[in-house]
């Protein structure tokens, strides 16, 4: 089955990828010549999963899944939340977003935070939600080279290292993304099982 993700982030389309059944065809937008940005205006993770994958379907007709990702940090009430990806501006920035937040958290002792997906399917007018959460920890300052957004400063609960210093692999048996990707394989597959 072809599924399009409403997505021009390459890490991201390779990371969910690796997760799913390679009976999946995953095409990112960039595929199938998609430029237009897809406005995230929701004020929830689900709200914007849901608007980027019905904006897809009704644009291609074509079976597709979205997804929004948000950190969220204890002592910051939750920010950056559903604006993770703006978090310092308009410019979608890694490094600005992580200087941001490192500032913000100067000073605080709890430096609890989680990370948590959701993913939005749509197969043939259907839509299902999936979601994803990660408990772990915001550091002082970047560790690693690997992954992506906030990765560097983020350790996973019950380990010692960043998403940054892990390998896909071992970044993708624990995520946020890889768990709520695990719901919508297994969903697809005793949904579509031939």
């Amino acid at each position: 089955m072809k599924l399009l993700f409403a997505t021009h982030n390459k890490n991201k389309l390779q990371e969910v990828k690796s997760l799913i059944p390679e009976t999946l065809d995953l095409l990112g937008l960039s595929d199938v010549a998609m430029h237009d940005e897809i406005p995230e205006t929701a004020t929830t993770l689900e709200g914007n999963a849901l608007l980027k994958a019905r904006t897809i379907y009704q644009k291609t007709g074509v079976n597709c899944l979205a997804d929004d990702s948000g950190l969220e940090v204890e002592a910051l009430d939750g920010a950056p939340g559903v604006y993770s990806a703006r978090y310092a501006g308009e410019t979608k920035s890694d490094e600005a977003n992580i200087d941001k937040l490192l500032r913000e958290l100067q000073g605080h002792s709890n430096r609890k935070a989680r990370f948590r997906t959701v993913i939005a399917l749509i197969v043939n007018g259907h839509e299902t939600l999936f979601e994803g959460i990660i408990q772990g920890t915001i550091t002082t300052e970047r560790h690693g080279n690997h992954g992506f957004g906030y990765d560097p400063v983020f350790i996973p609960e019950n380990h010692e290292v960043t998403f940054a210093q892990m390998t896909l692999a071992e970044k993708n048996s624990i995520s946020h993304r890889a768990l709520a990707t695990r719901k919508l394989t297994d969903y697809l597959n005793e949904t579509f099982r031939s």
